[in-house]
Protein backbone atom coordinates (compact mmCIF):
# COMPACT_ATOMS: atom_id res chain seq x y z
CA UNK A 1 0.00 0.00 0.00
CA UNK A 2 1.33 3.46 -0.87
CA UNK A 3 2.54 5.37 2.17
CA UNK A 4 2.53 9.14 2.55
CA UNK A 5 5.60 11.28 3.11
CA UNK A 6 5.52 12.72 6.62
CA UNK A 7 7.38 15.18 8.79
CA UNK A 8 9.56 14.04 11.65
CA UNK A 9 7.99 14.68 15.06
CA UNK A 10 9.58 17.41 17.15
CA UNK A 11 10.67 14.77 19.68
CA UNK A 12 13.16 13.26 17.21
CA UNK A 13 16.36 15.20 17.87
CA UNK A 14 19.50 15.15 15.76
CA UNK A 15 17.83 13.46 12.76
CA UNK A 16 17.03 15.24 9.51
CA UNK A 17 15.63 12.28 7.53
CA UNK A 18 14.30 8.93 8.75
CA UNK A 19 13.66 5.98 6.40
CA UNK A 20 11.80 2.85 7.46
CA UNK A 21 11.55 -0.10 5.04
CA UNK A 22 11.33 2.48 2.26
CA UNK A 23 10.31 1.34 -1.19
CA UNK A 24 10.20 3.65 -4.22
CA UNK A 25 9.46 3.08 -7.87
CA UNK A 26 7.83 4.10 -11.12
CA UNK A 27 4.60 3.02 -12.78
CA UNK A 28 3.69 0.77 -9.89
CA UNK A 29 6.98 -1.16 -10.04
CA UNK A 30 9.56 -0.95 -7.27
CA UNK A 31 13.01 0.32 -8.26
CA UNK A 32 14.33 0.46 -4.69
CA UNK A 33 13.18 -1.37 -1.57
CA UNK A 34 14.11 -2.13 2.01
CA UNK A 35 15.95 1.09 2.91
CA UNK A 36 16.21 1.59 6.67
CA UNK A 37 18.17 4.22 8.55
CA UNK A 38 18.61 7.86 9.44
CA UNK A 39 20.52 10.78 8.01
CA UNK A 40 21.69 12.59 11.12
CA UNK A 41 21.66 16.36 11.19
CA UNK A 42 25.03 17.62 9.98
CA UNK A 43 26.06 14.29 8.46
CA UNK A 44 27.91 13.94 5.16
CA UNK A 45 26.95 10.79 3.25
CA UNK A 46 27.96 9.35 -0.11
CA UNK A 47 25.28 7.28 -1.86
CA UNK A 48 27.04 4.57 -3.86
CA UNK A 49 26.31 1.46 -5.87
CA UNK A 50 25.85 0.19 -9.43
CA UNK A 51 24.06 2.03 -12.20
CA UNK A 52 20.33 1.44 -11.90
CA UNK A 53 20.69 0.63 -8.21
CA UNK A 54 18.24 3.27 -7.04
CA UNK A 55 20.55 6.12 -6.04
CA UNK A 56 18.81 8.86 -8.04
CA UNK A 57 15.46 7.28 -7.21
CA UNK A 58 16.21 7.75 -3.52
CA UNK A 59 16.96 11.44 -4.04
CA UNK A 60 13.67 11.89 -5.89
CA UNK A 61 11.89 10.27 -2.97
CA UNK A 62 13.61 12.56 -0.50
CA UNK A 63 12.54 15.54 -2.60
CA UNK A 64 8.93 14.37 -2.59
CA UNK A 65 8.92 13.75 -6.35
CA UNK A 66 8.13 10.08 -5.70
CA UNK A 67 5.74 8.92 -2.99
CA UNK A 68 6.77 5.83 -1.01
CA UNK A 69 5.25 2.61 -2.35
CA UNK A 70 6.34 0.81 0.80
CA UNK A 71 7.37 1.89 4.27
CA UNK A 72 7.84 5.49 5.28
CA UNK A 73 10.00 8.54 4.68
CA UNK A 74 10.02 11.32 7.25
CA UNK A 75 11.88 14.61 6.96
CA UNK A 76 12.43 17.39 9.47
CA UNK A 77 12.08 20.12 6.82
CA UNK A 78 9.51 20.95 4.14
CA UNK A 79 10.70 19.77 0.73
CA UNK A 80 10.94 23.35 -0.54
CA UNK A 81 13.69 23.97 2.01
CA UNK A 82 15.96 21.25 0.61
CA UNK A 83 18.76 22.12 -1.77
CA UNK A 84 19.04 19.91 -4.86
CA UNK A 85 21.56 19.65 -7.67
CA UNK A 86 20.33 17.38 -10.47
CA UNK A 87 22.69 15.65 -12.85
CA UNK A 88 24.17 18.25 -15.18
CA UNK A 89 22.75 16.43 -18.22
CA UNK A 90 19.26 17.40 -16.98
CA UNK A 91 20.01 21.14 -17.17
CA UNK A 92 19.46 23.24 -20.30
CA UNK A 93 22.76 25.05 -20.77
CA UNK A 94 21.68 27.08 -23.81
CA UNK A 95 18.87 28.89 -22.00
CA UNK A 96 19.42 32.67 -22.43
CA UNK A 97 20.06 33.71 -18.85
CA UNK A 98 22.99 35.47 -17.22
CA UNK A 99 25.15 33.96 -14.49
CA UNK A 100 23.79 36.46 -11.97
CA UNK A 101 20.17 35.70 -12.84
CA UNK A 102 20.81 31.96 -12.67
CA UNK A 103 22.40 32.20 -9.23
CA UNK A 104 19.60 34.52 -8.06
CA UNK A 105 17.17 31.60 -8.50
CA UNK A 106 18.57 30.32 -5.22
CA UNK A 107 16.84 33.31 -3.60
CA UNK A 108 13.43 32.34 -4.97
CA UNK A 109 11.99 31.73 -1.49
CA UNK A 110 12.78 35.35 -0.67
CA UNK A 111 12.11 37.10 -3.98
CA UNK A 112 9.35 35.03 -5.58
CA UNK A 113 8.39 35.80 -9.15
CA UNK A 114 7.83 39.53 -8.83
CA UNK A 115 10.27 41.04 -6.36
CA UNK A 116 13.48 42.55 -7.66
CA UNK A 117 16.82 41.38 -6.30
CA UNK A 118 17.96 43.84 -3.64
CA UNK A 119 21.45 45.30 -3.29
CA UNK A 120 22.03 43.09 -0.25
CA UNK A 121 21.02 40.03 -2.26
CA UNK A 122 23.31 41.06 -5.12
CA UNK A 123 26.09 41.16 -2.54
CA UNK A 124 25.16 37.59 -1.57
CA UNK A 125 25.37 36.54 -5.20
CA UNK A 126 28.79 38.18 -5.54
CA UNK A 127 30.01 36.40 -2.41
CA UNK A 128 28.70 33.08 -3.69
CA UNK A 129 30.45 33.48 -7.03
CA UNK A 130 33.66 34.45 -5.24
CA UNK A 131 33.37 31.30 -3.11
CA UNK A 132 33.46 29.15 -6.26
CA UNK A 133 36.09 31.20 -8.10
CA UNK A 134 33.78 33.02 -10.53
CA UNK A 135 34.30 36.60 -9.37
CA UNK A 136 33.00 39.12 -11.89
CA UNK A 137 31.13 36.59 -14.03
CA UNK A 138 27.66 37.99 -13.21
CA UNK A 139 26.90 39.48 -16.67
CA UNK A 140 28.09 36.51 -18.72
CA UNK A 141 25.63 34.15 -20.41
CA UNK A 142 25.60 30.69 -18.90
CA UNK A 143 26.24 29.20 -22.36
CA UNK A 144 29.72 30.81 -22.26
CA UNK A 145 30.83 28.72 -19.28
CA UNK A 146 32.94 25.59 -19.49
CA UNK A 147 31.69 22.41 -17.86
CA UNK A 148 33.57 23.08 -14.65
CA UNK A 149 32.54 26.72 -14.52
CA UNK A 150 28.91 25.76 -15.12
CA UNK A 151 28.97 23.39 -12.15
CA UNK A 152 30.65 26.03 -9.98
CA UNK A 153 27.82 28.40 -10.87
CA UNK A 154 25.25 25.78 -9.85
CA UNK A 155 26.99 25.40 -6.48
CA UNK A 156 26.86 29.19 -6.10
CA UNK A 157 23.08 29.00 -6.47
CA UNK A 158 23.02 26.50 -3.58
CA UNK A 159 25.26 28.86 -1.60
CA UNK A 160 22.72 31.69 -1.77
CA UNK A 161 19.82 29.31 -1.08
CA UNK A 162 21.60 28.22 2.13
CA UNK A 163 19.54 25.03 2.60
CA UNK A 164 19.81 22.87 5.75
CA UNK A 165 19.94 19.68 3.66
CA UNK A 166 21.83 19.43 0.35
CA UNK A 167 21.14 16.63 -2.18
CA UNK A 168 23.63 16.20 -5.03
CA UNK A 169 23.24 13.77 -7.96
CA UNK A 170 26.65 12.99 -9.48
CA UNK A 171 27.90 16.54 -8.88
CA UNK A 172 31.41 15.93 -10.25
CA UNK A 173 30.56 14.07 -13.46
CA UNK A 174 32.40 15.69 -16.37
CA UNK A 175 33.98 18.34 -14.13
CA UNK A 176 37.69 19.25 -14.33
CA UNK A 177 39.98 18.48 -11.39
CA UNK A 178 40.56 22.12 -10.29
CA UNK A 179 36.79 22.67 -10.13
CA UNK A 180 36.30 19.40 -8.24
CA UNK A 181 38.85 20.57 -5.65
CA UNK A 182 37.03 23.90 -5.21
CA UNK A 183 33.61 22.28 -4.91
CA UNK A 184 34.78 19.57 -2.52
CA UNK A 185 36.20 22.27 -0.26
CA UNK A 186 32.83 24.04 -0.37
CA UNK A 187 31.03 20.81 0.58
CA UNK A 188 33.38 20.30 3.49
CA UNK A 189 32.76 23.88 4.64
CA UNK A 190 29.00 23.31 4.53
CA UNK A 191 29.44 20.07 6.47
CA UNK A 192 31.59 21.85 9.07
CA UNK A 193 28.81 24.44 9.49
CA UNK A 194 26.25 21.75 10.30
CA UNK A 195 24.63 21.27 6.89
CA UNK A 196 23.47 17.76 6.01
CA UNK A 197 25.04 16.65 2.71
CA UNK A 198 24.00 13.64 0.58
CA UNK A 199 25.80 12.99 -2.69
CA UNK A 200 25.46 10.27 -5.32
CA UNK A 201 29.05 9.42 -6.27
CA UNK A 202 31.04 6.89 -8.27
CA UNK A 203 34.63 7.76 -7.33
CA UNK A 204 35.70 5.27 -4.65
CA UNK A 205 38.82 7.25 -3.66
CA UNK A 206 36.81 10.46 -3.26
CA UNK A 207 34.18 8.72 -1.16
CA UNK A 208 36.82 7.15 1.07
CA UNK A 209 38.76 10.39 1.51
CA UNK A 210 35.98 12.96 1.87
CA UNK A 211 32.73 11.33 3.06
CA UNK A 212 32.55 9.97 6.63
CA UNK A 213 29.29 8.09 5.96
CA UNK A 214 28.12 5.99 3.02
CA UNK A 215 24.92 4.28 1.91
CA UNK A 216 25.29 1.43 -0.60
CA UNK A 217 22.30 0.64 -2.82
CA UNK A 218 21.72 -2.03 -5.45
CA UNK A 219 17.95 -2.14 -5.77
CA UNK A 220 17.94 -2.57 -2.03
CA UNK A 221 20.12 -1.44 0.86
CA UNK A 222 23.43 -3.29 0.98
CA UNK A 223 25.07 -1.34 3.80
CA UNK A 224 24.78 1.99 5.61
CA UNK A 225 27.19 3.46 8.12
CA UNK A 226 30.82 4.46 8.41
CA UNK A 227 32.41 4.64 4.98
CA UNK A 228 35.30 2.46 6.12
CA UNK A 229 32.77 -0.33 6.76
CA UNK A 230 30.43 0.24 3.82
CA UNK A 231 32.94 0.26 0.96
CA UNK A 232 34.38 -3.21 1.77
CA UNK A 233 30.82 -4.58 2.00
CA UNK A 234 30.03 -3.12 -1.40
CA UNK A 235 33.22 -4.51 -2.90
CA UNK A 236 32.53 -7.94 -1.40
CA UNK A 237 29.12 -7.93 -3.06
CA UNK A 238 30.84 -6.95 -6.32
CA UNK A 239 28.29 -4.20 -6.84
CA UNK A 240 30.50 -1.14 -7.23
CA UNK A 241 30.01 0.91 -10.36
Amino acid sequence: MMQSIASLPAAVHGVDIDLSNLGLGYGGKLALRGVNGQFAAGSMTAIVGPNGGGKSTLLKGLLGLLAPMQGSLRCRYPRAALGYLAQVCEVERDFPISVEDFVSLGLWAQTGALRAVSDAQRAQISAALAAVGLQGWQPRWIAELSGGQFQRMRFARLWVQNPPVILLDEPFSGVDEPSIDVLLQLLQQWHARGRTVLAVLHDRDMVHACFPQALALAGTQLAWGDTADVLPALAAARRWA
